[in-house]
């Protein structure tokens, strides 16, 4: 039957019945393809197998690697996977799209990669609305719908597992079911093992995915996907709706990525499913696994986690209030929906201003400082004195240590200073062009630090220059007690910031700096505040560098 201008607008309904909640769901990941698309985000071929060996050891089913021959990228990746990739739970899948239109599949150059780089299974996409067909491919709706079940037909004769992804499925088939419909037929007839419906343009709403998937369901007799975007804010709720009317694989993005608003982030939707609904996703005994791939990957892609990102995040098991840090202590339940151990997270106390007793005890206890109560309350009477000056602990959470164990009567034995002093030189540039003369100042501008410092009975001066004054800073107090602690070798910082506190005094503002610092192993942040930029930069850079030292040589004493 012709399905040429054939449009059915379906009625608002709820004369569906649902299904009982399967017993599991595959996870197909599209980091690598569709995440990738993310503005800024930018994968080399070292990293896009990074990231499918930080996929296969959380145990996601699928990893969609991405689209052969549409960039050397993912060609030299797909070239290289079988050799380098040792997958133990997931198929990489290759992605493309259905033959041409007016060209026969055995001629298809897409279709010929696909089969060329020899993965297990494929994803295709198809057309499922017909205002793309006709507007964006210009060819006819019959003519889109014998492309899919050809391409289908082609894939399945080269042994291929097939998927399709039915784009804007969800506005096709409110525009024309008929065709929508039919081109989800024409895979199934074809021999395809999966039909993933898309929400490309992310602005359903979860109501109108089940009612969609629920009917889709009761015409199909294969296995139902959900691909969905997050343009309205509920990618991952309606990837749950579709589960829950029938839909049996999920695809997503690790931490959400994707282009515009991202894809369906499955660091929420996997414990979402596994968690909540107790339908299995990936293997049970790595879900713990979920926050430490999470910033694995984050790190892979170079883009800061979100400290609210649910589950993973680092803020999400955090507590700053008194009253609730108070009640979490007493039962972490009260404040937390599930216990954060279970998706390899952990509760925090933030200290803040705010911070009572409980609050600045259960932090001690947290890092194993004993405090009495004479201590705690002056403690607490020194914290509420540095934040109104201007420090900021619940972010600093290397200095908050720093000062806790200072209250104990700790005093760092690493190195004393005796001083610093940092120097920058303008070199002035020859006469010319206004515009090159300010180029060619800061081009030539030098900084040099010196440092004095004693290690035991050594007294130890060093100069280093750097890109400005922190760099010199750090370089040369690295020089100087670098051999007596090799393992600062390990010890990086990685970012920098800085903060004016109160603008309205102009150039006399106290600043705040903010220091990030990594071993490989964990990060850290420290915090300065002064009105001079490099005294509290020097703050911030000392307690970074100490912090370090005091958790790589050794057992703390309390």
């Amino acid at each position: 039957m012709s399905t040429e201008h054939t449009h059915t607008h379906h009625a608002e309904s709820h004369d569906y019945e649902l299904p009982a909640l399967p017993s599991a769901v595959d996870i197909f990941d599209t980091t690598l393809r569709d995440g990738s698309q993310q503005e800024g985000l930018s994968l080399s071929v070292d990293d896009k197998l990074r990231v499918a060996e930080q996929l296969d050891h959380l145990g996601v089913a699928f990893i969609e690697g991405g689209w052969p021959g549409a960039n050397p990228k993912d060609d030299e990746f797909f070239e290289r996977a079988p050799k380098e990739l040792s997958l133990g739970t997931a198929t990489l899948v290759a992605f493309g799209s259905t033959r041409r239109a007016g060209v026969e599949a055995a001629h298809d150059e897409t279709l010929a990669r696909l089969v060329g780089v020899e993965t297990a299974a494929v994803c295709i996409v198809a057309k499922s609305w017909d205002r793309h067909v006709t507007d964006a491919l210009r060819t006819n709706l019959d003519e889109a719908v014998a492309m899919v079940a050809d391409s289908v037909a082609f894939l399945r004769s080269h042994g291929r597992r097939v998927f399709l992804d039915a784009e804007h499925f969800f506005d096709g088939f409110l525009h024309n079911e008929d065709f929508a419909l039919s081109v989800l037929a024409a895979a199934e007839r074809a021999g395809a093992e999966a039909l993933v419906l898309c929400d490309t343009n992310g602005g359903t709403l979860p109501d109108r995915v089940e009612e969609v998937v629920s009917r889709v369901r009761q015409r199909s007799d294969i296995a139902l996907g959900i691909h969905c975007h997050n343009d309205a804010g509920v990618a991952v709720a309606n990837s749950l709706a579709a589960v829950r009317a029938g839909a049996t694989q999920v695809q997503g993005c690790v931490n959400g990525y994707g282009e515009r608003a991202g894809n369906t982030d499955l660091t929420s939707a996997i414990p979402d499913l596994s968690l909540k609904l107790n339908i299995r996703t990936i293997p049970a005994d790595r879900m713990e696994r979920l926050t430490p791939v999470a910033h694995h990957i984050a790190e892979l892609v170079n883009i800061a986690p979100n400290p609210q990102q649910p589950y993973v995040g680092a803020s999400v098991f955090a507590h700053k209030g008194g009253l609730h840090a108070s009640a979490v202590a007493r039962r972490r339940d009260l404040y937390e929906h599930l216990d954060p151990a279970l998706v390899g997270n952990g509760t925090r106390v933030v200290v803040s201003e705010m911070a009572g007793r409980s609050t600045l005890a259960m932090k001690a206890v947290e890092l194993g400082i004993e405090l009495d109560g004479e201590v705690l309350g002056r403690v607490l009477d020194q914290l509420k004195r540095l934040e109104h000056e201007g420090y900021h602990f619940e972010v600093a959470d290397g200095s908050l240590e720093l000062l806790l164990r200072r209250a104990t009567g700790w005093v760092p034995d690493f190195f004393d200073v005796e001083s610093f002093r940092v120097i920058t030189d303008h070199v002035t540039p020859p006469e010319g062009d206004a515009d090159e003369l300010v180029l060619t100042a800061a081009v030539r501008a030098t900084t040099e630090a010196t440092v004095k410092v004693h290690v035991g009975l050594d007294r130890l001066v060093a100069t280093a220059e750097g890109n400005g004054p922190v760099n010199a800073l750090d370089a040369a107090l690295r020089q100087a007690v670098g051999t007596h602690y090799p393992v600062l070798g390990a010890i990086h910082l990685t970012d920098y910031r800085v903060r004016v506190i109160d603008t309205g005094r102009g150039s006399g503002a106290v600043t705040r700096v903010l220091v990030d610092t990594a071993d490989g192993e964990r990060t850290w942040t420290t915090i300065g505040v002064s009105e001079n930029i490099i005294e509290a930069s020097w703050q911030a850079l000392y307690d970074s560098i100490v912090f370090g030292l005091l958790h790589s040589t050794g057992p703390i004493e309390g």
